[in-house]
């Protein structure tokens, strides 16, 4: 009896196992759905016409794909200086970011000097502070450097950030002090050191934080457009900007096709990196 009971509980309880687990999936996939329908709802009405663009605007198989939207955008807009600027922006902000947050997270790890601790959490705090409360002194400051409407006055005011040195001195915590207190015993300059022993051991961290911030670069918006002005200095979300319309005349198939490459390059790099950035996020999770 005592047997029989106990079976029937061990499996009563794999059956609400199981029944959790399949609510736990059906959930997860329309979560996924309703996460990926906005790209798919942007590549769809990329490849229709207008009438059908505003006709059938919710199905995602077009009646009749056409190339129109995409060739409006190479007609109508200087599209490849728009896409150089973003990228320049986006790459430069990325470079320097990476490099002062890795320069940063070495000194806060294996330098040793009075109020180290303090230091660090003060420039942690900073992440709390709302961009609006920056964005004045940082305008007034670009526009008496004469950057206005310039896309060195967008990437200037960019190039550190806190989240980078927080990522990358969770990532060197595991790297044992032992190793460079022996290098520096060797009279190993802490450049050399950072290059040699500190790159190599933590690369997949500073790969995927580069990642990290090339995708908010990218997509950047509301610093951009309080600094250029002229069409030909614009970023892609700038652009996309133009053919979208409060009062109801946004040519969909055009704005779609800016939208569609816009995330193309962002997309392809997530997608190839994403083992690096979802191991950087667990790894901040692991060490405090």
């Amino acid at each position: 009896m005592t047997d029989r009971d106990g079976n029937s509980k061990t499996q009563g309880t794999g059956e609400t196992g199981s029944a959790g687990a399949a609510g736990w999936h059906v959930f997860l996939i329309l979560y996924t759905c309703l996460i990926l329908f906005p790209i798919a709802f942007a590549v769809s009405n990329s490849f229709k016409t207008s009438s059908d663009a505003y006709n059938t605007i919710l199905e995602l198989i077009p009646r009749r794909p056409t190339l129109d939207g995409y060739r409006q955008v190479f007609a109508k807009l200087p599209f490849v200086r728009i896409a150089l600027n973003t990228f320049l922006i986006a790459a430069s902000v990325t470079a320097c970011k990476t490099l002062t947050s890795l320069l940063a997270a070495y000194s806060f790890v294996f330098f040793q000097y009075r109020g180290k601790k303090v230091l660090y959490f003060l420039m942690l705090i900073t992440m709390f502070v709302p961009f609006t409360v920056t964005m004045i002194p940082n305008y007034l400051l670009i526009t008496q450097m004469g950057l206005r409407d310039n896309i060195w006055g967008v990437a200037l005011p960019q190039m550190a950030d806190v989240l980078g040195i927080f990522l990358l001195r969770q990532a060197m915590r595991g790297i044992p002090k032992s190793l460079i207190e022996a290098a520096k015993l060797d009279n190993i300059p802490d450049l050399k050191i950072m290059k040699d022993i500190i790159m190599p051991l933590v690369r997949p961290a500073v790969i995927s934080t580069g990642i990290i911030f090339f995708i908010n670069s990218w997509n950047e918006y509301v610093w951009p457009v309080l600094i250029l002005k002229s069409v030909e200095h614009y970023t892609l979300p700038l652009a996309l900007q133009m053919y979208i319309s409060a009062e109801g005349g946004t040519d969909f198939p055009l704005a779609m096709a800016v939208s569609v490459l816009t995330m193309l390059i962002p997309l392809v790099l997530y997608l190839i990196f994403q083992k690096y950035i979802i191991s950087i996020f667990a790894m901040t999770g692991v060490k405090g």
